[in-house]
């Protein structure tokens, strides 16, 4: 096999083709479409109802705080003759910090877990427990802020869901690096009393781009560049969002239900740095190219910059590609799902979601037609985890590709990352994916079809098998 154009030093290629032998061409750097850079300072401030996490999380906000800070940002507000009624979208109180009793961080922290946790088959939790729970610790004063860390500490470990867990302030500030945009905002899409579907800011990073310039919680975003974002979705509009480091973009945005509509400048800052390797391979005494492509994480640049790669190496000549998702434990669910989109058909289902509340209820189908139909080898091996498994199954049930490794992880879990008022959080498990074969991934993983690199002429017949069989 040799290798005809990377843009990372390449590495032994032999466990990834019959072939032995292994000749390094050239390796170029390709231009992906952002940078990145180490000097910045504001990714360590506070994220605002950002939903992330160090494996596959969502982005959904849990009462998205307003805090104090935002008294400064205030914009003119309503006449008192002018009836204007804001939307609910479940604000906070205001307070600060230093106001919120050890209690109220206990009890804020117990009824997150209330409302939204879902027990993935342990049967340790029960409404009426959970009830007796609560009496049981807010019987007694809690005398400093550490002892109230601890009781929440212990109180979701007696959950038994090793991902459901309490993060410190510390902790909390790291997440930044899954911001979807580059300017520190995150996106939910509410709909209104019409039907229609608004864009809010509810997720926000204290001192970054979006809030210095004055984008505030709770903002309608309309336009991005002077595009009108009716119709769109809170994940096209981050992808509008981004760009390369330090260039501006201008989003015209609404303070609040009615308040004054106004144009921002702002300077995009990225944390996340590029998680995509990729090749071209020429496979030993054949003229076949191979696109090989290397996925570390889900983050905000996985989409953009894979999209770039497989483009890149299709122009290139390849006529098949080895999407490697070994040691991916995860990242953002949604950037998973939206690269699983990448190789399906309109109407093909991506994965399944179930939870307690009806937003987790969904069917997520593919939209568009495919960025290629290639054949696909997807390797795996048993750190190949959660949005790694959403788009390993995607690819495997829709017969678009074939797995070869060893079976995945096994974590199929929705958490959510919800902010508490004192500045740390709660990691909670609200929901779990089941693959579009109705397989429940928690605990099950995925085995796969080859543990060995197979021909590519096996490849092609797995997959004409599999559309046979899918077609009935």
């Amino acid at each position: 096999m040799r290798v005809l154009l990377c843009n990372y030093p390449a590495f032994p290629a032999a466990s990834l083709a019959p072939s032995s032998t292994t000749l390094i061409t050239h390796c170029k750097t390709p231009n992906l479409v952002t940078t990145t850079t180490n000097s910045f300072s504001w990714p360590q401030k506070t994220l605002i109802g950002v939903l992330t996490g160090s494996l596959s999380l969502v982005l959904l906000t849990y009462s998205p705080s307003s805090l104090a800070l935002e008294s400064h940002l205030a914009q003119s507000q309503p006449s008192s003759t002018e009836y204007c009624r804001e939307e609910q979208v479940q604000q906070r109180s205001e307070m600060s910090p230093d106001l919120a009793s050890n209690e109220a961080i206990v009890k804020e922290a117990w009824e997150i877990v209330n409302d939204s946790f879902l027990d993935a088959g342990r049967h340790r939790w029960s409404p009426e427990s959970w009830l007796q729970k609560k009496e049981d610790i807010l019987d007694t004063s809690i005398q400093t802020r550490s002892k109230a860390h601890d009781i929440i500490r212990r109180m979701l470990a007696g959950l038994g869901d090793p991902y459901t867990r309490f993060i410190s302030h510390t902790e909390f500030s790291k997440m930044a690096r899954y911001d979807m945009t580059g300017i520190g905002i995150n996106l939910r899409e509410v709909p209104d009393e019409i039907g229609a579907v608004k864009l809010k800011v509810l997720g926000l990073i204290l001192d970054g781009p979006a809030h210095t310039a004055g984008v505030r919680q709770g903002d309608e975003v309309l336009e991005v560049n002077g595009v009108d974002l009716r119709g769109k979705s809170a994940f096209e509009v981050s992808s509008l969002l981004q760009g390369p480091n330090e260039t501006v973009v201008t989003i015209k945005v609404k303070h609040g239900n009615c308040g004054p509509v106004q144009s921002i400048e702002v300077q995009r800052q990225l944390v996340a740095r590029t998680p995509v390797l990729y090749r071209l391979e020429q496979m030993e005494n054949d003229a076949t190219f191979v696109g090989y492509v290397r996925l570390k994480e889900f983050n905000a640049l996985a989409r953009k910059d894979l999209i770039t790669a497989m483009k890149r190496l299709q122009d290139l000549g390849a006529s098949s590609f080895i999407l490697d998702l070994r040691d991916n434990l995860g990242g953002l669910v949604q950037a998973g799902i939206e690269i699983a989109k990448l190789f399906l058909h309109e109407g093909e289902t991506v994965i399944y979601t179930v939870g307690r509340d009806s937003q987790y209820q969904k069917n997520i189908i593919a939209e568009t037609a495919p960025l290629i139909t290639a054949p696909v080898i997807v390797l795996v091996n048993k750190n190949t985890a959660s949005a790694s498994e959403i788009v390993a199954s995607a690819l495997h049930d829709n017969c678009r590709a074939v797995l070869v490794g060893e079976r995945t992880f096994g974590k199929g879990l929705i958490q959510s990352v919800f902010e508490l008022h004192d500045g740390s959080g709660v990691v909670v498990t609200v929901g779990k994916y089941v693959t579009p074969n109705h397989l429940d991934l928690n605990g099950n993983g995925i085995e796969p079809d080859f543990q060995n690199f197979p021909a590519w002429s096996d490849v092609t017949k797995h997959l004409s098998r599999c559309h046979t069989l899918k077609q009935g």
